[in-house]
């Protein structure tokens, strides 16, 4: 990542740095020439003015013109030097800034003192302002590449730790209060590790559940077994014992392959065929209100007639069969249950209630996650995977499922269906 950084900085200096050096380049070529001819001409012009003064006036004149401009803040040096008779002011002059003057017969010559500045003299005062534009430029290339490159660093940090199955690392954080794109990746895979992290708990929960509830028929198998072993004369008991707990784990596996089907994406999807919905309720209905007799129980139904779509029977069923099979269960003795249907929106929506106990609010959505039942329940008649296979089989048709409180008392599952009718194209299947 060191590469990267340099990289950055060296292409983001290079641009400054070329930029300042061209301005300097231009600066000093083209402007440099008029403010050097401009400065010979206000020496020229000075040293002019001082010998007229001098001729016309004396030395002292001259003397105190030259303070007077040196007060003014034009430091020019003008030395004033009797050489002899008038005579000599006859002699050729050295080019230069160099003027003679005759006063009173004597002849005084007058220069500008010092040498001439050498090229660094002259360019040194233009280059300090670009160095310094030239450090600010690399200032500036730094500063930008560790802003970009440390919340990079950070990002490759926390995919390495995500690659070694550290999943609760978190870096939003180290990248502080930025708002960029770089700052919404970073939140972005805190999100995904977050994600992550609860799916490997809950297929670690999943794993402990599935090996707790085959443990248990298992466990009874082989008591079974030991009780034969010990008294052969139960043959007959024992056979229909252990025939109840193989259909126990027959009926487990089952549910859990079907819930595997239903979670799998790139599963092979289920068929679909040409059925009656309402009928599929009507026969589950009159099923369960047999089963509710016992305990006086009634399972009313008020809806549609009739809705016919393409849909996989086998889940549609199950996912019905669940829950009003729950609501039978967890109701009270001598009440109802209310089955209801409607169309909105070319969705059927089927709502079953009961005058049970209802579930905590804070339950209302984990009662859909596998082998989780509500705390409320005393006796543990199933798997719970029943309500989890219902809402993954009506995501599958386009639809869903959700649990409410009854204000009443009693529990409302609301059971959504988007699955296509003769009339329309099928969806997707999710």
């Amino acid at each position: 990542m060191h590469r990267l950084f340099w990289k950055f900085f060296t292409v983001v200096w290079l641009a400054m740095a070329g930029s300042i050096a061209i301005l300097f380049a231009i600066s000093t070529l083209f402007q440099s020439p008029f403010e050097e001819e401009v400065a010979n001409r206000e020496l020229a012009l000075t040293l002019e003015t001082a010998a007229q003064v001098l001729q016309a006036e004396g030395v002292e004149a001259a003397t105190r013109l030259v303070a007077a401009v040196r007060r003014t803040g034009r430091d020019i040096p003008v030395t004033i030097t009797a050489i002899g008779p008038a005579i000599d002011c006859a002699a050729k002059v050295k080019e230069g800034l160099v003027r003679n003057a005759i006063r009173d017969g004597e002849c005084y010559r007058m220069e500008i003192a010092g040498v001439a500045p050498s090229l660094m003299a002259k360019t040194w005062p233009r280059a300090v302002p670009w160095l310094a534009a030239l450090l600010s430029a690399a200032a500036a290339a730094y500063w930008l590449a560790r802003y970009f490159i440390a919340p990079v660093e950070q990002l490759r940090y926390g995919l390495r730790a995500l690659a070694k199955g550290e999943l609760d690392v978190r870096i939003a954080h180290t990248i502080g209060a930025k708002r960029d794109e770089i700052t919404t990746l970073a939140h972005d895979l805190d999100i995904t590790a977050a994600r992550l992290q609860e799916l490997q708990t809950a297929q670690q929960q999943l794993f402990h559940d599935v090996s707790h509830e085959l443990r248990s028929p298992l466990s009874r198998l082989q008591a079974a077994i030991g009780v034969l072993q010990q008294n052969p004369a139960r043959l007959s008991a024992m056979i229909e014992r252990m025939g109840r707990e193989v259909e126990r784990l027959d009926e487990l596996v089952g549910e859990i392959l079907t819930l595997a089907r239903l979670s799998d994406r790139d599963t092979t999807r289920f068929e679909r065929q040409k059925l009656d919905v309402v009928d599929l309720i009507r026969e589950i209905i009159e099923d369960a209100g047999f089963e509710g007799q016992a305990r006086g129980i009634t399972v009313q139904y008020a809806g549609v007639d009739s809705f016919v779509a393409l849909v996989n029977g086998e889940l549609i069923y199950r996912a019905l069969e669940n829950v009003i099979r729950n609501a039978i269960t967890h109701t009270g003795p001598g009440t109802a249950v209310r089955v209801a249907s409607r169309v909105l929106d070319g969705q059927l929506l089927v709502t079953v209630e009961d005058d049970g106990q209802g579930v905590p609010d804070a339950e209302l959505e984990a009662i859909f996650e596998p082998f989780s039942q509500s705390s409320t329940m005393t006796t543990r008649p199933g798997f719970g995977l029943g309500l989890a296979i219902t809402r993954r089989a009506a995501q599958w048709h386009g639809g869903g499922a959700r649990a409410e409180n009854r204000p009443a008392g009693g529990l409302r599952v609301s059971i959504t269906l988007s699955a296509p009718t003769l009339d329309g194209p099928a969806p997707a299947a999710r």
